[in-house]
């Protein structure tokens, strides 16, 4: 009797597999001719790229322009560094290539065969790195550059240690076609990133101080509600194909980290070595993204300021916060200013006679706590 007949249903199969996973990625780090041109950057000092995801894990790139060790001085020294903490060493390949206009100079590759999960195999272990001490001459980069282009860092990436499930072909019963599938993750930010670069499609161009910078007003107008009035106002009123917008009262290198945030959603490359500098740069890039309506951006200095506060720049930081209406940034610095110690050093300091011109209500209240 068939089951059919029976009344039961017929009874159901699968199977599964584990089967090992190679899932490889890479991401490409932009160097400006003028960073690389810099001979007053100092030997040890490192600049890490943003975080990136391969093989589901949290990776950066390390570089030292002026070599990470002083017989490396004179070399750019790069490593890979697994972001992260892990429960086991991740083991993985690695490709570092050098592109200047999206000809490769050269490459250099390492690779360890895993031969048993105890012997002893190169590997990376949580907040570790692996990389080349001597990776490339600063000058010979600098001679392969072209003049006022970036250059472009590529670290390709295989993680080898991985593994999934998945489901196991039966012969008799065909592949349901609509079953999901497994999407690839998004390279948006960084295809993003390249239009950006290459300005190819642009079709308006801000003039901030000396330089010139191309960019595409649908990316900007989805971006920004001011750039979006601003540029669409532009097309309305002149040639829809060569508007050009002038920016005042902004440095060239500001408007250009905000142009790469519009685009790629991130900052660009973050430095351990240069703190004052990278405050300095949060502070300015706060007051651009107020300007432009940019709330994500703002969020994002205001996260990276609130670690940036100290004696020194307690009063200016404050003066900020409440001229653009950062609530949480304010707080911490409040927070700084009345921990034991900290009041009458931030009142002496030379922020604190900008923020009693700026802000006179803090001051007062400031004042008075140090005289109580």
């Amino acid at each position: 009797m068939s089951p059919a007949a029976s009344g039961r249903d017929p009874p159901s199969r699968s199977s599964s597999a584990i089967v090992a996973d190679r899932p490889s990625g890479y991401h490409d780090l932009k160097i400006d001719a003028c960073l690389l041109a810099d001979k007053s950057v100092p030997t040890g000092a490192v600049l890490l790229s943003c975080p990136f995801t391969v093989g589901n894990h949290r990776w950066r790139i390390q570089i030292y322009l002026n070599g990470n060790t002083p017989e490396a001085a004179g070399y750019v020294s790069v490593y890979l560094l697994l972001d992260e903490d892990v429960a086991k060493p991740v083991t993985a390949q690695m490709q570092f290539s050098v592109m200047v206009e999206r000809r490769a100079l050269f490459f250099l590759k390492w690779k360890k065969q895993v031969v048993s999960m105890k012997k002893e195999v190169i590997t990376l272990a949580s907040q570790h790195s692996i990389g080349y001490l001597k990776f490339a001459k600063r000058e010979t980069l600098l001679n392969k550059q072209r003049k006022g282009k970036p250059l472009t860092i590529r670290c390709s990436i295989v993680v080898h240690n991985a593994s999934r499930a998945v489901e196991a072909a039966e012969k008799s019963p065909k592949a349901d076609a609509s079953a999901p599938g497994v999407s690839p993750a998004s390279n948006l930010s960084a295809q993003l990133g390249h239009l950006l670069s290459t300005g190819r499609g642009a079709d308006v161009e801000f003039k901030v101080g000396s330089e010139t910078f191309a960019a595409h007003r649908a990316v900007l107008a989805a971006r920004s509600p001011v750039f979006a009035a601003e540029l669409f106002s532009a097309m309305r009123e002149g040639d829809a194909a060569g508007v050009v917008v002038r920016v005042e009262d902004m440095e060239p290198r500001v408007f250009q980290a905000l142009l790469r945030f519009a685009y790629t959603d991130s900052l660009p490359l973050e430095t351990t070595a240069k703190r004052k500098e990278e405050g300095a740069m949060c502070q300015h890039l706060l007051v651009a993204a107020d300007r432009y309506g940019m709330e994500r951006l703002k969020l994002v200095c205001e996260d990276k300021l609130c670690r940036h506060i100290d004696v020194g720049t307690a009063a200016i930081i404050l003066t900020l916060a409440e001229q653009h209406g950062c609530s949480r940034l304010k707080k911490a610095c409040l927070d700084f200013v009345c921990a034991p110690g900290n009041l009458k050093a931030v009142v002496a300091s030379d922020g604190f006679e900008h923020l009693s011109t700026s802000c006179p209500s803090i001051t007062k209240d400031l004042i008075a706590m140090l005289a109580s």
